[in-house]
C-alpha cells in the first residue's frame, strides 16, 4: 500500500507542476522583449534569470516580482502535494526549459547560461 500511495503522490505532484507551470515570459511585455533580446532566460530551478550583467534596474525588479510570484505558487503546490518547494521549482524549471524556443537562454545545473 505504501508504494501505491507514493505513486499517487508523485503523480499528483507531476500533474500539478505541469498545469501550474508559469509561462516563460509571464505574459509581461517587458519580459517578453527581454527574452527575445537574450537578456532574460529560464533557470533550472524554475525562476527567471537575468542573462546580462548590465541589465536595466526596472527589468531586474520585474524579474524579481515574477520570481516572487512563482515561489509563492511553488510553495502552495508543495503543500498540496506533500513535496518541497524546491522539488516543485526544479520540475517546473525542467519543463520550462524544454518548452523554450530556439535562441532563447536557459541556465543549466552548473550555473552556465546556454542558448537553446
Amino acid at each position: 500500500m505504501t508504494s501505491l500511495r507514493m505513486f499517487a503522490a508523485a503523480s499528483a505532484f507531476g500533474l500539478a507542476a505541469l498545469f501550474a507551470a508559469p509561462a516563460a515570459s509571464a505574459g509581461d511585455p517587458m519580459i517578453d522583449a527581454a527574452i527575445d533580446a537574450g537578456q532574460v532566460g529560464e533557470t533550472i530551478d524554475g525562476l527567471l534569470g537575468v542573462v546580462v550583467a548590465d541589465a536595466d534596474a526596472a527589468l531586474v525588479r520585474k524579474v524579481n516580482e515574477i520570481n516572487n510570484r512563482r515561489a509563492a505558487v511553488y510553495a502552495e503546490l508543495a503543500a498540496d502535494t506533500g513535496t518541497t518547494p524546491a522539488q516543485v521549482a526544479r520540475l517546473t524549471g525542467e519543463k520550462q526549459i524544454a518548452k523554450l524556443d530556439p535562441g532563447e537562454f536557459y541556465m543549466d545545473e552548473s550555473g552556465i547560461w546556454k542558448q537553446k
